[in-house]
């Protein structure tokens, strides 16, 4: 049986070339533990030596600023409870975020913190004026992802980091959806902490990273015996730490994804073509991950188009449920109802090809009736 076209990125990634072969040695020969002395933690330790070494190369970071963690959700949290704990004052986050920065931030306010959500722009942008209104002399942390996981619109986040340095807050980003798919360096990003999550671009599913910058002071999650810097206590999971390196040194090494973007912008073209002003973006045209493009097409629902196309495997960019706008990002937004149930995105990757692209575009003209309304 063929298998569908995979246009679900975003969701998830396969491995990256190489990758599982460098995982699987430390499921099996090396099996070790790497805080042990004796021979067999050797090569498991170094193997966790150099994964931290890759993942800070691709964000022009130094590897002891790197922690790893089991998931880009942990990696938020940590950054979240690790810079508040113990502490009152304020928090901004935005509009758009994951629910593991929302619910996180959200869950602060039990513990005699004070939140600020800001509101978002058309096309999902933080507008720096409103940071610069919420920041308050004992704001701590402000939390803004740097690229939408359901839009792909990237936040100005040099822009923000400028604010909130200048209030004397921190600035965390989530970059779970933008690390190896477009270039940048943590410095002139100007981060104090940023979120990686290694399935995300080619590495293994459980395992994540934390940037923080060096002499920054976070508070563990996990108490233990005091792996990762002492920030995260517990065995390393070394064969997903091997992995995520490689995905990083392959990241590294393959340069931009100008094909994809290509592709992306192809697709659109194919589909607003054959379906005209039936097709709206959702998201910024310009400011936006080169994989990703979020569509609505008039006269649809975005769940019900999918399933009429099993040979494509995407997901929607929200869901109508008795007349609300489930999407948090999209209603965020301010899509009304219709143009939001519409939704679906399709985020491309490095296997996507050409004959990929027309033929989801045929699938999709086909399920969608075609012509213009």
């Amino acid at each position: 049986m063929e298998l569908p076209v995979y246009l679900d990125h975003n969701a998830t990634t396969p491995l990256a070339p190489g990758v599982l072969d460098t995982m699987v040695a430390y499921l099996g020969t090396q099996f070790g533990n790497p805080s042990s002395s004796h021979q067999y933690g050797q090569a498991p330790r170094q193997a966790v030596a150099t994964a931290r070494t890759q993942l800070a190369h691709l964000l022009g970071a130094r590897p002891q600023e790197i922690v790893f963690t089991g998931c880009g959700s942990e990696a938020n949290t940590l950054a979240i409870n690790g810079t508040t704990a113990g502490r009152t004052g304020h928090v901004i986050t935005q509009a758009t975020e994951h629910p593991a920065v929302l619910e996180t931030c959200r869950a602060l306010t039990r513990h005699d913190l004070r939140l600020t959500v800001l509101p978002v722009d058309e096309y999902g942008l933080v507008r720096a004026a409103d940071l610069a209104a919420a920041l308050t002399p004992d704001t701590i942390l402000v939390t803004v992802m740097h690229a939408n996981n359901e839009t792909g619109t990237i936040q100005p986040i040099a822009e923000l980091a400028a604010l909130t340095h200048r209030a004397g807050a921190l600035l965390h980003t989530d970059a779970a959806q933008s690390v190896g798919k477009i270039p940048f360096v943590v410095d002139e990003l100007g981060a104090d902490l940023l979120t990686v999550a290694g399935h995300k671009f080619g590495g293994p599913k459980g395992v994540g990273a934390l940037y923080i910058r060096d002499g920054l002071t976070v508070q563990p999650l996990i108490r233990g015996g005091g792996q990762e810097h002492g920030l995260r206590s517990g065995t390393e999971n070394v064969a997903g730490i091997a992995g995520l390196g490689a995905a990083a040194q392959q990241a590294t090494t393959t340069g931009g994804h100008t094909h994809v973007t290509e592709l992306r912008d192809q697709l659109h073209r194919l589909l607003m073509t054959a379906l005209g002003d039936r097709v709206a973006l959702n998201g910024h045209l310009e400011q936006r991950l080169p994989n990703t493009l979020n569509i609505s097409i008039e006269g649809t629902v975005g769940a019900q188009l999918l399933a009429q196309v099993p040979q494509l495997a995407a997901s929607t960019g929200s869901a109508c449920h008795d007349g609300s706008i489930s999407s948090p990002v999209l209603a965020a937004m301010g899509l009304d109802v219709q143009r939001a149930a519409g939704a679906i995105r399709l985020s491309l990757g490095a296997s996507t090809t050409e004959t990929d692209i027309r033929h989801v575009a045929d699938l999709l003209t086909d399920a969608a009736g075609g012509g213009r309304r």
